[in-house]
């Protein structure tokens, strides 16, 4: 079998969005100035009442076979990457031999180890996996030594709902029914809201720890966004709402500042992180400092299935553990379905941007009473239904 060719492609759709696709937008680093700050969630154009035209590029890598690999969700920048850099490097090869693949693709991008070129390898090494377990009739996780399990418990990430704290306490009302044990959320407040931002933090998490009840874990996800002070503030003033981790509250080259949130934190509060991580090396060195209590790599951007596998090991064999981070349930499930329950004991599931990620999918992943279901469809299942596509476009142009 042979690779004969390397495409992007930009899908429109049209999703159901009562009142809005995003309500908030996550904090963001350059939220420190403060003419960033005053912006808002992305807009969407509406079609019609509550429905909102969103797109999606998609990756197809075809072969001579018949088989084409998908991974969904690829930036411009990454669909740049891969037709114009590892597009010639893939013409031609064994899509089966993913290892070389890999291995080809990583030592050509001497400058692209990390960011856009390693997140653009890693969406062709999801697509290969996705024409494996295609070719061979069984889903990925088959093909890396699953299933663990029949069901993995998932946590909900509530990216873009509404921070108004009457919304807070209805939505998570409505998680908590929908069978959620585990719900983070996204504080728009950082360092130089001062104690004003700390106060709102604090209600942001009595709001849900009241709406929710005991039994629920809550986290909030700074998104590299607070520096040490701001963290320590918010980890004292929430003692005793059961606050479970703060994720990425410092950008992610920040190891000193890790550990220095490792000492002065409260015990009963984990620090994770490791979305923005790459490879097996990346994560080498943040398990030899020590500086989180829970590991979080994207299957998606930190060099893709082959690599992600390779990393949990690294996790493993420290003690540690891992909860892939939310990009793609399809490579998430992937990986997770073929790892132990100890070293991967839950999912990510994000409620607002999985549907736009998923939309022009025949069969997407939902979770089903706060748990997702073990995958049957060959590969990745990723097949599309087009009529769910209202135009489409090659990209680059």
């Amino acid at each position: 079998m042979k690779i004969t060719d390397v495409r992007c492609v930009e899908y429109t759709g049209v999703v159901e969005a009562p009142g809005g696709v995003f309500l908030d937008r996550l904090r963001r680093p350059t939220d420190v100035y403060p003419e960033f700050r005053a912006s808002g969630p992305q807009a969407f154009v509406e079609v019609a009442p509550d429905r909102f035209e969103v797109s999606s590029i998609l990756l197809h890598v075809d072969t001579d076979e018949g088989w084409t690999g998908t991974v969904t969700q690829l930036s411009p920048e990454q669909a740049f990457t891969i037709q114009r850099v590892l597009r010639p490097l893939l013409l031609g090869q064994d899509p089966m031999a993913s290892e070389r693949i890999w291995d080809v693709l990583y030592r050509s991008a001497i400058h692209g180890r990390k960011g856009t070129g390693m997140v653009a390898l890693s969406a062709v090494d999801c697509a290969l996996w996705d024409i494996r377990g295609q070719a061979l009739g069984v889903p990925a996780h088959v093909l890396l030594g699953g299933p663990t399990r029949e069901r993995i418990p998932a946590y909900v990430s509530t990216l873009g709902e509404s921070l108004d704290p009457l919304d807070v306490a209805r939505r998570t009302r409505e998680l908590v029914a929908e069978g959620f044990r585990g719900l983070k959320w996204f504080p728009r407040w950082g360092p130089e809201d001062g104690a004003a931002g700390v106060d709102a933090i604090v209600e942001l998490v009595g709001t849900v720890r009241d709406a929710a009840g005991h039994g629920v874990e809550i986290m909030l996800d700074a998104w590299s966004s607070w520096d040490v002070p701001f963290t320590v503030d918010v980890a004292r003033a929430t003692a005793g709402l059961g606050l479970r981790w703060i994720e990425e509250p410092l950008p992610a080259d920040q190891l000193a500042g890790y550990r220095m949130l490792r000492r002065r934190l409260p015990p009963d509060v984990q620090v994770v992180g490791g979305e923005h991580e790459y490879t097996r090396w990346g994560f080498a060195e943040l398990v030899a400092a020590d500086v989180l209590d829970l590991y979080q790599p994207d299957p998606h951007w930190a060099g893709g299935i082959s690599e992600t596998m390779k990393i949990l090991a690294v996790v493993g064999a420290a003690g540690g553990q891992a909860v892939p981070h939310g990009q793609s349930l399809q490579c998430n499930a992937a990986v997770s379905f073929a790892a132990s329950p100890a070293l991967v004991p839950q999912m990510e599931y994000l409620s607002r941007l999985m549907p736009l990620y998923q939309h022009v999918l025949a069969a997407p992943i939902l979770p089903v009473d706060g748990a997702v279901d073990c995958p049957t469809a060959p590969g990745l299942g990723m097949a599309l239904d087009l009529d769910k596509v209202v135009r489409s476009r090659a990209l680059p142009d």
